[in-house]
């Protein structure tokens, strides 16, 4: 009998011949994850995986349920295929249902699945005999099998499994499949969530963060730290760009029209942005923008601010409104980081009356009044990165 965690996946069933490819990273992100428990073992079945020598299992659970492509998990016992071993493991298992629950007086129903078909039972045969068992070890308890408080699950695979508890994860795809994307991360509350919803399809992320000293506090950036800390719980190690983005900032503010102000500091971010998604190998920029949120929002802004780049940027946020973004943030653990009172470079040199519709020529003409080369050299010889 052995304490084993067994892991499920979704969407990597769909994937015919390369299903290999994505387990195999699912895996090797699984064993990342969990480096600080000590020598794990990490061994695939017949569409599980199960995590063996584990020395917190609590604490690898948490850590599992993070974890992109784990749609659920399950603290199991691993038991040999026969009768006697799976009641004990039935019995173990029940026990520690009872204990959670603080009473014996509790519904339970047991459901077997039965993958291995050379095993002598069949799931009906199995259910019924391992339900009457459990009935004589424990007198109090009653059978429902249409509502039970405790679901004693047993599977037959490679070996027998028996567990009770299904901690949901996030789904979506294992990070490493789906290539690199570098996310304009600021301090609020939007743009942690793009990130988390982009690296939910298995991107890999970079992130950038404009700092404008002295506009902005040391506590600003630790903000961002913070919250890239908390990304990186999901989505693996990320390489943070700490930008000094002032010089940028009191240029356009000395030489172009006020109501430019932001407009142009967006197409600057995303100019910078995209060279340093160049140098991580990522395909696209990601933003939390979403349509109509704020002046530099709205569909024509957003046309203005895409022309900056050649490169695609992606805005999973863009049909999303305000509540709903700040649910997901709650759901995630960004949100209470992300309302710390702390103003980032956006808040910076605000225009009191910003152009909501600019014309592209315009603000291109506005541009032209900068040396954008100059100032856009500047501020990548003089960035800061941070491994988190």
């Amino acid at each position: 009998m052995e304490d084993v965690i067994l892991i499920r996946y979704g969407e990597i069933y769909l994937k015919g011949l390369n299903r290999p490819f994505f387990e195999n990273m699912l895996i090797k992100n699984i064993k990342k994850a969990l480096e600080e428990f000590g020598d794990i073992q990490v061994k695939k079945g017949q569409g599980r995986l199960y995590v063996e020598k584990i020395k917190d299992m609590r604490g690898a659970i948490s850590r599992l349920s993070k974890i992109f492509g784990i749609i659920s998990v399950s603290p199991a016992i691993k038991l040999s295929k026969d009768m006697e071993s799976i009641e004990d493991g039935v019995r173990v298992i029940m026990r520690d249902a009872i204990s959670k629950h603080g009473t014996d007086n509790i519904t339970f129903k047991v459901e077997s699945r039965r993958s291995d078909k050379s095993f002598p039972k069949n799931s009906m045969e199995l259910n019924k005999e391992l339900g009457a068992f459990l009935l004589k070890e424990f007198p109090n308890l009653k059978v429902d099998v249409h509502n039970p408080q405790v679901l004693i699950s047993v599977e037959i695979r490679e070996w027998a499994y028996v567990y009770h508890e299904v901690i949901d994860g996030v789904g979506g795809m294992p990070i490493g499949t789906n290539g690199k994307a570098t996310l304009l991360l600021s301090g609020g509350i939007d743009s942690p969530v793009a990130g988390w919803m982009i690296a939910k399809r298995g991107v890999e992320l970079s992130a950038v963060y404009y700092h404008s000293v002295p506009y902005t506090s040391e506590r600003a950036k630790q903000k961002v730290i913070d919250l890239a800390r908390v990304l990186s719980e999901y989505s693996g190690r990320i390489k943070l760009y700490v930008v000094p983005f002032t010089k940028i900032q009191q240029d356009i503010y000395i030489n172009c029209p006020e109501a430019q102000l932001t407009i142009l500091m967006r197409r600057f971010m995303m100019k910078i942005a995209e060279e340093i998604a160049k140098r991580e190998n990522a395909k696209v920029l990601v933003t939390g923008e979403s349509i109509g949120q704020v002046a530099s929002q709205t569909l024509e802004s957003l046309v203005v601010t895409d022309d900056a780049v050649d490169m695609p940027v992606l805005r999973p946020l863009v049909g999303f409104d305000k509540v709903e973004i700040m649910d997901l943030a709650k759901e995630i653990g960004t949100y209470d980081i992300s309302i710390l009172p702390y103003e980032d470079c956006c808040t910076v040199f605000v225009p009191k009356h910003p152009v909501t519709r600019p014309k592209l020529e315009s603000v291109k003409k506005a541009e032209g009044l900068l040396d954008v080369d100059t100032l856009i050299k500047e501020a990548l010889d003089n960035l800061e990165i941070i491994k988190i």
